[in-house]
């Protein structure tokens, strides 16, 4: 299966990226907040699995326990007025984008990715545009896995695998990570994706910094959570 925003191409730009402090600290929030959402809105590490190995990420990360603290604090202030939303349309050069985004404020979130939509010469469309593009599964992704992981990932629930991920129904992200946390697999992480069904090819370098651009800015906006692109580069 084609990846979605994993490719390794495009590691290698977001790792120097990442290597930034709050920029860092920054992409960790955003896992703490999504991780809540997949674990049922739960804030708590002891009943929510998903959201248990994302604070432990951040901890890998030297993110401050005040910090996490204050996130979590934060989110159960505002979670009353909190609203999911998913925008879709075609970005540079026709790319299937998915995004989703949590806010108090649907309005503000609409205007700022439709400019940053027209900026790129691209478009938002309305409901189920690109959605058919794309399948929504879990990825729960490991430091390794060998074939004896994979026949074990299996029967707990595991339904297809890309290098170290192993692909989840979308429902069954947080029943899977609970269960295979006390066989001490090398977790890094889990999420629930967008992954396109057939990815648009981009061949052309220019292009390629012009859709990474374009995404880097939609993801800078502080209410999205994920961004999901429908192209590989080679």
């Amino acid at each position: 299966m084609s990846g979605h925003s994993k490719w390794n191409n495009i590691k290698n730009r977001k790792g120097a990226q990442d290597k930034k402090r709050s920029e860092a600290f920054t992409k960790i929030s955003k896992n703490i907040l999504t991780a809540i959402r997949l674990g049922g809105g739960s804030s708590d590490p002891n009943v929510n699995g998903v959201l248990k190995v994302a604070i432990d990420k951040a901890r890998e990360v030297n993110m401050p326990k005040e910090n996490i603290e204050r996130l979590l604090a934060r989110f159960e202030e505002r979670k009353d007025n909190l609203v999911a939303v998913i925008l879709e349309g075609y970005g540079p050069f026709g790319v299937p984008v998915i995004i989703e985004a949590e806010t108090d404020n649907k309005n503000r979130i609409l205007g700022e990715i439709k400019l940053i939509f027209k900026n790129y010469e691209g478009a938002l469309g309305e409901t189920n545009s690109v959605m058919f593009q794309f399948d929504r599964v879990g990825e729960v992704e490991f430091e390794k896995i060998t074939e004896e992981d994979q026949l074990n990932l299996i029967d707990f629930g595991a339904i297809d695998f890309d290098e170290n991920i192993a692909i989840v129904e979308s429902s069954s992200v947080n029943e899977f990570v609970k269960k295979i946390e006390e066989l001490g697999f090398g977790m890094v992480k889990s999420e629930v994706v967008y992954r396109p069904k057939n990815p648009i090819q981009i061949k052309n370098e220019d292009d390629f910094n012009k859709i990474m651009d374009f995404i880097d800015e939609l993801e800078s906006n502080d209410d999205v959570l994920g961004v999901f692109a429908g192209f590989d580069y080679n």
